[in-house]
């Protein structure tokens, strides 16, 4: 197992990895169009961070990636990218997209009802950096996980950065043992995710932080 830098003809060999991580678990997709989803986690960041796009290989084979930013405030917000995605992909006119923009809607007004918040972005200074991280189901247990998160985290503290964020979800406990055996800590409220099921139960996020060693 190897943990390189990506380069340009990793990208359709990424993409199709894109659509087979996080298979089984909540956050396996958002609403089901891989296209547009791709478009909010993985492709701005081919396009414009690719020095921060990790890739794990086995063999030659790509089996795992981490895309990270050092400083969000430089890089569209997960919201701004889902929303020119929304719009790109005409989402909500899509019969099999559209029920979870109707599920989210109905999501949102309820929580509103109840004073209840909602997921947001995350912006602060002490953790500028964010990351995604994904491994393919063949490659778990393997270390490519560790090593990807071992490289990001080695490249922020060399560029001293004063720390790293990231958005998983309650639910995904797997995911939420493993930041916090990579150091990272849960912060903060866990609120609703608007439209989100899985296993026909409503989903809460969950953000976690990482300060870079002093």
């Amino acid at each position: 197992m190897e943990v390189r830098s990506f380069v340009e003809t990793d990208r359709a060999e990424l993409r199709e990895l894109f659509g087979r991580v996080g298979e089984g678990s909540p956050t396996a997709s958002l609403w089901g169009h891989l296209d547009s989803e791709a478009a909010i986690y993985l492709i701005p960041y081919m396009d414009l961070v690719p020095e921060s796009l990790f890739v794990a290989t086995v063999d030659g084979a790509l089996v795992g990636y981490l895309t990270g930013c050092p400083d969000s405030s430089a890089f569209p917000s997960e919201t701004e990218r889902m929303t020119r995605a929304i719009k790109e992909y005409k989402l909500a006119l899509r019969p099999r997209t559209s029920a979870f923009f109707g599920r989210a809607m109905l999501d949102s007004v309820s929580a509103l009802l109840r004073r209840e918040p909602t997921a947001k972005d995350f912006d602060d200074d002490r953790w500028p950096a964010h990351l995604h991280i994904n491994a393919a189901p063949e490659a778990r247990g393997t270390g490519a996980a560790d090593a990807l998160m071992n490289r990001w985290l080695e490249r922020l503290t060399r560029s001293g950065s004063p720390g790293c964020h990231l958005q998983t979800l309650v639910e995904n406990t797997r995911a939420v043992r493993f930041f916090e055996r990579m150091g990272f800590t849960p912060y903060g409220p866990t609120p609703l995710v608007p439209g989100l099921r899985y296993n026909g139960k409503r989903l809460r996020q969950q953000t976690m932080v990482w300060d870079a060693p002093r």
